[in-house]
């Protein structure tokens, strides 16, 4: 029996997925949370949206590197930017639990923070490059359902 092409790539990608049991944030889910486009100038600034931290997908499964806590599979929040800024900073609050932020940029870099004021996390960009951003808002601890602000801002943070 011969297998067309197609076939055999769609057998070989559906062995490589992922158990659930091995899941790992994805940045193709639909989010959480909703998204938006911003442009570099976009006021108001900051954009603020409420948000829900937590997850069960332990990070440090998916990435090397110091990456701890726990989120969920897709994405909390897309972010399409676009134009020219010196920075863009994505911060989350959370007053109840110690949140953790994760971001996929345009180019498919992955970058984590866990406590940069206090508890709470925050990632600033420098010269942010055009396209999308995917966010998760997640906790250290796995705790869930961890009422929160996820942050966008050009300004100092």
């Amino acid at each position: 029996m011969t297998m067309s092409r197609r076939t055999m790539l769609g057998l070989t990608l559906a062995a490589l997925a992922p158990t659930p049991a091995l899941a790992c944030p994805n940045w193709r889910g639909t989010p959480h949370f909703g998204s938006i486009r911003l442009n570099a100038g976009f006021q108001p600034d900051p954009y603020v949206r409420n948000i829900t931290a937590g997850g069960t997908i332990a990070l440090n499964r998916c990435f090397t590197g110091g990456y701890q806590g726990f989120v969920t599979q897709r994405p909390d929040f897309d972010l399409y930017w676009g134009g020219s800024a010196s920075q863009l900073t994505i911060a989350v609050e959370c007053p109840r639990a110690d949140a953790i932020l994760l971001v996929s940029d345009p180019n498919g870099g992955w970058y984590y923070n866990d406590d940069y004021r206090g508890t709470n996390p925050a990632l600033k960009f420098t010269n942010p490059i055009t396209g999308l951003y995917d966010i998760w808002i997640g906790s250290y601890d796995g705790s869930r359902r961890n009422p929160g602000r996820l942050v966008i801002t050009e300004y100092n943070y």
